[in-house]
Formats: C-alpha cells, sequence, structure tokens
C-alpha cells in the first residue's frame, strides 16, 4: 500500500526564524505518522521541514525548479529535477495526499491554488506569517472548493490531514 505523501509548502529565500522553528516541527511529525514529506527541495521552509523529517527517521522527496541535482537541500532522500521554474508548484501541490503551508509568499500562493482547485486537504500554521496567515480559514474564491484548515502546531496540522485523508478513503 502507497504511504500517505503531504506536502509541505512556504518560504524559500525570505523565510523567517519563526517558520524555520514550525517547519521543521512539520517535518518531524509527518516522519512520526511515517507519512512522505513532499516540498519544492530547496532552502528555508523545505529545508527545514526536511530536515525535521530526515532527523526523526522520515522520508523526504525534492522537487526542483533546475536541472541539476546539486540545487536540492541536503535532507532530501528523493530529488525530482523539473527545469520547469516555477511550473514546478503545480507538480509539488498535486503530489500530496494533502499540503501544510508554512508562511510563504507567490510561489506558495501558487501551490494553495493548485490545492484548492484540486480539493486537496489543505492546512495552515497559525502565525508563521505570508500567505498561510492570510488566508488560512479561507477560501480563495466563491466557489467554495476546500477551505484552509488552521492548525495550532505540527501536532495539529498533521493530524488533520491524517483524519480528512482516512475518512476520505472509507468513502471511497
Amino acid at each position: 500500500m502507497r504511504k500517505l505523501q503531504i506536502s509541505v509548502i512556504g518560504y524559500n529565500k525570505d523565510c523567517t526564524e519563526n517558520a524555520r522553528k514550525v517547519a521543521y516541527e512539520v517535518g518531524k511529525e509527518i516522519a512520526k505518522a511515517e507519512a512522505v514529506l513532499v516540498c519544492g527541495g530547496l532552502g528555508g521552509v523545505m529545508e527545514s521541514a526536511c530536515r525535521g523529517a530526515k532527523e526523526n527517521g522520515g522520508t523526504t522527496v525534492g522537487i526542483i525548479p533546475q536541472e541539476e541535482f546539486s540545487y536540492a537541500n541536503q535532507y532530501c532522500d528523493i530529488v525530482v529535477c523539473t527545469g520547469i521554474g516555477y511550473a514546478r508548484d503545480f507538480i509539488v501541490a498535486s503530489s500530496g495526499d494533502g499540503i501544510i503551508a508554512v508562511g510563504g509568499g507567490v510561489g506558495t500562493l501558487i501551490e494553495l491554488g493548485v490545492g484548492y482547485m484540486t480539493k486537496k486537504i489543505i492546512v495552515a500554521m497559525a502565525g508563521s506569517g505570508g500567505v498561510a496567515d492570510m488566508y488560512g480559514g479561507k477560501f480563495l474564491d466563491e466557489r467554495k472548493r476546500a477551505q484552509i484548515v488552521i492548525a495550532k502546531d505540527a501536532k495539529e496540522a498533521v493530524q488533520v490531514i491524517l483524519e480528512k485523508y482516512h475518512n476520505w478513503q472509507k468513502h471511497q
């Protein structure tokens, strides 16, 4: 049986120290849940989440925009070199059974949009900044395809995805 995959999205270069700490905890909780962490494979939130997962026995996948493996952070077990720039945001968001947003800018917003349109389970980490705080608790438009749930901590964020995913599976 395939393992649950959780995409972690958020800041790259403009990452705050708080977002790094939150991302580390998210990665740790994903590993404890025996799920696979999927991310954009670069720095900031992506690197911190991967480190949290790796230091707790987890598996990480980095889907990078470049054509060369060396751009990926050192905590990626599997690196997918897309060579397609920001278009890789579609792959990152589509590859998770659920999505956790930690802070983030426009790239994170693109990933939220993809998750929203494909009705993914989306969780925003409260107090992590950026688009996670801007859109947490909301729908992205009037269609109300997927509400972005707010989680106060990493354990709650992963639990929300696990519960919603398992409930969805029961009805398939």
